[in-house]
């Protein structure tokens, strides 16, 4: 590929570098794609004798992928990896992206990973991107090329048929004529075009479908239902599809571009005179609305107020936004069809266009750049201007606000001001009085700024001419006058009421004395009746013995309270003398407390009765307290007993399982013994059982004399009496292995010997790799297959370790094979004699006849060169007696 070969790839291939991937989340859209597709990959795979059926799936491992590469292209890829892994396929993916890439594709967010995982999307975007490069991108027709090209293409073919209009590659294909007529303009006695209607999209698209299927070799990529019930049928599926009409009929094509090459000639010149008579009018219009704009810009009369000058604003708005970038585009269009034009007049060597004076893109420019001059400076007056009126009215708006927030404090100040409540006040109402009206002042001091503030925008406005300035003058005025009679009141009311407030101290601080005394005294109170009279829950004799000496402190404390109820009623009477014998208006009762004389003697003749009550209630909690000791202690006493009685007999057992002492009967006698020792232990369980209830019922949640629970005691009883019957049961087993493989004692002590010397875990079991050990110790040479039959065998439930039970019935079974043939060849001198067979008839003489009749149904003739009728041979013999074997 030359450089302008690939600069022309490149320049094509960029726009589609960001297909719609969206779009393949539409599954009709997806549906058509994978469709056609996999027919179009399929088209080109049967040439090398195979085809696809899953396009996500069936190139995942890149082979396919790569053989398709090769059909299409001609060319020979590198040798792909056969190999399972995700690693061979990613390698086969990435051999056949950097094929495609070699060929000029910029392949964007497609990766090998993505096509290995069966990326959907991902592959289909693959697909496309071949598709483009292989059958689409090498399209010309006339001076375009790929999807331009091959719309082009389209339209010339379909141009003289009635009811086709391409001008794309979606809908206009919907009715099937498009396609209908592309077979008919080249193959003409394929297709009746008559008879066609265009009502009927889907005749019209399964004729050409057929058609082409089965005269022009194009195979069947969608079906004609999947293009009528889609809204907007996906474009690559049917460029695709078109394409492979294009390229059916390319040969067809080279005899007519013969014949277009003369229409062209002729067709480049009326393009140029039209294009000349284009820019003459374009140049014209532009040049007028230039004129027209320019005085409307310049006009700079000012607005008195904002909402005009806004509005010329949003005309200007209006402007820039509707207007003027309609003529910018013109303009542009203007430059290049001036541009274009000039350029195919070169080409086709004919003379340079020279406009009408005054119309040359160099004039109009010229104009263009002194319309937005005035437009710079219309825009900037504009702002000025409104900056301007916004400053006024935001002026005039903050003085309002603040002259209102003013006028809304000030109300009622001065009725406040002018008030006597002080002289019917008690002294605490008084230095209420008295810091409320030093709050006032100091609220007064604040507003002091608001008034400055006021007075000092009133005077900007004035000197900015405001229009409404009179008004604004009157209203500050009256502001300042009222804010001098404030200041005046202000300072006779502090002088009342301090004269008030000494009148009244001296009973003031009898009052507050009384209070401070009274206060805690009266919570100390509170708080014991409350303690008194506060259920209490102890779950040990500790926390009620805690209690009963908290009781005895607080009883203690009686006397010293009792003196200080007294004083406090001695600062009261006090209080009485002096309002009587100096006739002082006192307005009310102690400001500083609500607690009186009455509520204090009430209270504290209550906390005395509640006192024997507390008494009686501690005492009666420490007796049950006592009597719930005594369960905990009773029941720890038996659980530290049982428990690890439990845990001995458990780990007994386990010693007994794995020890070889004596013959298997005796360790079976032995362990029977033992289980009617544990189970006579029972009652001790049951007596436990009884203290428990005893505990639960007295509501006893915890023990510090045991760590053993009733759960932890039956739990361990349950696994007990499992683990003595399955050991029991294992020597039973054991036992019924020995004798049904005729295993002697000594061999079966052999076995436990190899067993529990390789359980190096001490768990009764083996694991896999112990297993092995032990095997390569008895002298198996085994590789990883038989050993893995071995453990199949052992181990059929793939749990991973092998038992004892499992040991010796291998172990049993591997013995036993290797005296099979001796014991059937004995067997069979037995009963044949001197002979070399064994008739039937002998058969049914020496065996009872349900067992002879049973090995008769199973034997096979005797075949040998000397054969009797109705005998049977040593191999027929020895299947009979064993079954089939490896003998």
């Amino acid at each position: 590929m030359d450089h302008y070969d690939s600069q022309q790839t490149n320049d094509y291939m960029q726009p589609e570098e960001d297909w719609d991937r969206d779009m393949l989340l539409d599954p009709a859209w997806e549906k058509q794609q994978r469709k056609t597709f996999t027919a179009w990959c399929n088209s080109h795979l049967r040439k090398a004798g195979t085809q696809i059926d899953n396009i996500e799936e069936d190139f995942r491992d890149g082979l396919k992928l790569m053989l398709l590469l090769e059909v299409i292209s001609g060319e020979r890829l590198a040798k792909p990896e056969r190999g399972k892994m995700r690693v061979h396929k990613i390698s086969n993916v990435n051999k056949a992206l950097d094929f495609i890439a070699s060929k000029g594709v910029k392949l964007v967010s497609i990766g090998a990973e993505e096509i290995v995982d069966g990326n959907v999307k991902m592959t289909l975007g693959m697909i496309w991107t071949i598709i483009l490069r292989f059958a689409i991108q090498d399209i010309s027709v006339e001076e375009t090329s790929a999807k331009e090209g091959l719309l082009l293409w389209c339209q010339r073919k379909t141009a003289p048929y009635k009811n086709v209009n391409i001008q794309n590659f979606h809908i206009s294909w919907k009715d099937g004529l498009g396609f209908c007529a592309l077979i008919h303009r080249h193959r003409p006695e394929l297709i009746d075009y008559g008879k066609l209607r265009k009502d009927d999209p889907l005749t019209n698209l399964n004729t050409a479908f057929d058609v082409a299927e089965k005269y022009l070799d194009i195979p069947k990529m969608l079906d004609a239902e999947d293009i009528v019930g889609t809204a907007r049928p996906d474009e690559k599926a049917i460029m695709t599809y078109v394409s492979s009409f294009y390229h059916a009929f390319s040969g067809a094509q080279k005899a007519e571009t013969a014949a277009n090459r003369i229409c062209k000639v002729l067709a480049v010149n009326q393009e140029n005179e039209q294009l000349m008579e284009d820019y003459e009018k374009l140049a014209s219009d532009l040049l007028e609305w230039i004129r027209r704009t320019i005085p409307w810009l310049e006009n700079r009369a000012p607005e008195n107020t904002m909402q005009a000058m806004q509005q010329k604003l949003e005309d200007f708005r209006d402007y820039r936004r509707l207007h003027k970038p309609p003529k910018v585009q013109e303009k542009c269009q203007l430059e290049i069809n001036f541009n274009t034009l000039q350029t195919k007049l070169r080409l086709s060597n004919r003379p340079a266009f020279m406009p009408s004076e005054g119309k040359m893109v160099s004039d109009i420019n010229n104009a263009w750049g002194g319309l937005e001059q005035a437009e710079k400076g219309y825009e900037e007056w504009l702002l000025n201007e409104i900056r301007r009126l916004e400053r006024l009215d935001h002026l005039a708006e903050k003085f309002r606000q603040k002259a209102s927030i003013h006028e809304s404090w000030t109300d009622g100040k001065e009725a406040m001001l002018q008030q006597k409540d002080y002289e019917t006040a008690t002294l605490s109402e008084i230095k209420a009085l008295l810091k409320k009206h030093e709050a006032f002042e100091s609220d007064l001091a604040a507003h002091q700024d608001r008034v400055e503030q006021i007075a000092a925008i009133a005077q900007e406005l004035n000197e900015l001419d405001y229009y409404d300035s009179p008004s604004v003058n009157a209203r500050c005025q009256k502001i300042c006058d009222q804010w001098d009679n404030l200041g005046a009141l202000t300072q006779k009311r502090r002088e009342a009421l301090e004269r008030t407030e000494k009148l009244l101290e001296t009973i003031d601080q009898l009052y507050l004395e009384y209070a401070k005394r009274a206060a805690p005294f009266n919570n100390w109170m509170e708080g014991a009746m409350e303690d008194l009279q506060d259920t209490f829950i102890v779950h040990t004799i500790e926390e009620i013995q805690g209690l009963t000496t908290a009781h005895e402190q607080f009883k203690a404390t009686l006397p010293d309270a009792d003196k200080e109820r007294q004083a406090i009623l001695g600062i009261h009477n006090e209080v009485s003398k002096i309002v009587q014998t100096y006739h002082v208006n006192m307005a009310g009762t102690n400001p500083y407390t609500t607690i009186s004389p009455q509520e204090i003697n009430g209270k504290w003749d209550h906390v005395r009765q509640l006192v024997p009550r507390r008494d009686q209630a501690l005492m009666e909690e420490h007796t049950r307290q006592q009597q719930n000791e005594r369960l905990r202690k009773q029941f720890g006493a038996q659980a530290n007993v049982i428990g690890p009685w439990i845990q001995t007999k458990m780990e007994e057992i386990g010693r007994i399982s794995i020890e070889m002492h004596g013959t298997l009967e005796d360790q079976l006698n032995h362990l029977r013994q033992y289980e009617k020792s544990i189970i006579n232990y029972k009652p001790k369980i049951d007596q436990l059982e009884g203290d428990h209830q005893q505990i639960q019922e007295a509501l006893i949640f915890d023990n510090k004399h045991t760590n053993y629970t009733m759960e932890h005691i039956r739990v361990g009883w349950e696994q007990l009496l499992t683990t003595i019957a399955r050991t029991i049961n294992e020597v039973e087993n054991q036992i019924l292995t020995r004798d049904a493989k005729g295993i002697s004692q000594e061999q079966m002590n052999e076995f436990r010997a190899s067993f529990n010397h390789f359980d190096r875990k001490k768990t009764g079991m083996m694991d896999s790799e112990d297993f092995r050990a032990c095997l390569i110790s008895m002298g198996y040479n085994m590789g990883e297959a038989e050993f893995a039959r071995i453990m199949s065998i052992v181990d059929p439930n793939r749990l991973g370790v092998v038992t004892f039970q499992a040991f010796i019935d291998f172990m049993s079974r591997e013995t036993a094979d290797t005296d099979t043939a001796d014991q059937v060849m004995a067997s069979f001198k037995i009963l044949a004699g001197d002979k070399n067979y064994i008739t039937v008839d002998e058969l049914r003489r020496e065996l009872p006849p349900d067992q002879a009749e049973y090995c008769i149904a199973r034997m096979a003739p005797y075949s040998g060169p000397d054969a009797v009728p109705g005998a049977l041979d040593y191999m027929s013999f020895s299947t009979a007696l064993y079954g089939e074997s490896d003998l």
